[in-house]
């Protein structure tokens, strides 16, 4: 994907809490990799305030959080606290995993961005993120 930045999209890719079941996370990072996008990703057992300090460190245009351990409910939340207290209104958290729709609109409501469940196209997530880094970022 061609990008209007003077640089590709930077997502972190973030496993957050007790949840050990990465394989999506790690699909997810491959395929936004194969659209051009530069990925970091965290790994397992991380804390928000560690998925935010990497944001910060990494300069990233998005944060991806991969949750199934049904904790979206208390860390989404708290990483956009974080985000906020940090000056990070210009960068995108979305997430997928298993989060009941009726949580989706909450959360979304809160400032959450697009919540993608299982079975999303990886090419509707990478959409979704270029075009939204593009409308924006500053840089």
């Amino acid at each position: 994907m061609g990008s209007i930045l003077n640089r590709p999209v930077r997502v972190l890719i973030a496993k957050v809490g007790l949840d050990g079941h990465d394989r999506g996370a790690k699909v997810i990072a491959t395929a936004l990799r194969d659209a051009g996008m530069e990925v970091v990703y965290t790994g397992l057992r991380q804390t928000p305030e560690m998925v935010v300090q990497t944001a910060i460190q990494e300069d990233v245009d998005a944060i991806g959080v991969s949750i199934l351990s049904g904790a979206h409910n208390t860390i989404f939340p708290k990483i956009l606290t974080l985000m906020k207290e940090s000056g990070l209104d210009d960068v995108l958290l979305t997430g997928g995993g298993i989060i009941p729709d009726k949580d989706v609109g909450v959360l979304n409501n809160l400032g959450v961005a697009q919540l993608f469940p299982p079975g999303t196209k990886t090419q509707e997530i990478a959409a979704y993120i270029q075009q939204w880094a593009e409308a924006n970022r500053k840089h």
